[in-house]
């Protein structure tokens, strides 16, 4: 009776996003755990069985460091983003695309989701940002929607990596969080989702009873200046006021620790994480 109970429950949603495109990007630290990303893809695997049309773009942070550390180079961060010369671009672009991506991509299909890859640099355009230089980083200025409407119109789950391609075919490492905030707005989605290992948005870093559960753009700046929003949760929050100001309705951001918090957040009254809104 409690499983009717909840299918009951699921319904609704379940009839309101079919057909709905819902972007969600994954964070390297969650792929890190067995259990999480399983529990994950599980959820976006069941998401694409009813009907919804689902990107996904992620990161790679934790498999990147390592393959760094194993060539001798010793990883870099500056404001929350990875300091990439020319021999890390490359490994970073190696461990993005055909390690990363195609474990993804092969655990997807595993559970009957016919997901395919799109490596970011046949996708987004990209400009270098300059301040402060970090190489070769860059951030999504354009992006050719041919590839992925192409897939979802044939029923296939796109799963994006955050490369981007300059006009002078430099090859650039752009945040995940960017690139799916970028893709997000440029497909108006119906709903963004952002899977890390965090609760959501907290007021106080060290203590997870401060989550906030609603965010209101109106609130980011001085949350900003407050500290509250700083480190690597900064380029998460701008990414998603990017998305609201462009017309996604809804962010999500979502704790991938947690089992089924996707499905958790989308097909519940209740929901969990932070959600922002204009």
């Amino acid at each position: 009776m409690q499983k009717a109970a909840v299918l009951t429950e699921a319904l609704p949603y379940i009839q309101d996003f079919c057909g709905s495109t819902v972007l969600v990007k994954v964070g390297g630290s969650v792929m890190e755990s067995e259990a999480n990303l399983n529990s994950l893809l599980a959820d976006i695997a069941f998401m694409d069985a009813v009907g919804m049309k689902v990107v996904l773009v992620h990161g790679g942070g934790k498999a990147i460091s390592k393959a760094l550390t194993e060539s001798g180079i010793a990883p870099k961060f500056v404001g929350g983003l990875r300091v990439t010369d020319g021999p890390s671009m490359e490994i970073v672009r190696r461990t993005l695309n055909n390690v990363v991506n195609a474990d993804l991509v092969k655990r997807l299909q595993q559970l009957k989701a016919n997901a395919r890859p799109v490596h970011g640099n046949w996708m987004f355009t990209a400009e270098k940002i300059t301040s402060p230089d970090r190489g070769f980083v860059g951030e999504p200025v354009a992006a050719d929607l041919r590839i992925v409407s192409e897939m979802m119109d044939a029923g296939i789950l796109p799963v994006v990596t955050p490369l981007g391609t300059g006009v002078d075919g430099q090859l650039y490492n752009v945040n995940a969080d960017s690139a799916a905030a970028f893709l997000a707005k440029e497909l108006k989605v119906r709903k963004f989702a952002v899977v890390s290992d965090v609760p959501g948005l907290l007021r106080d870093p060290s203590d997870p009873t401060t989550l906030m559960s609603t965010l209101r753009l109106s609130d980011v700046a001085t949350l900003k200046a407050d500290g509250t929003i700083s480190g690597g949760m900064l380029p998460k929050i701008e990414g998603c006021e990017r998305a609201i100001e462009a017309g996604v309705r809804k962010v999500h951001l979502v704790d991938g620790r947690m089992p089924h918090s996707l499905l958790l957040e989308i097909f519940t009254r209740e929901g969990v994480g932070t959600e922002i809104t204009e």
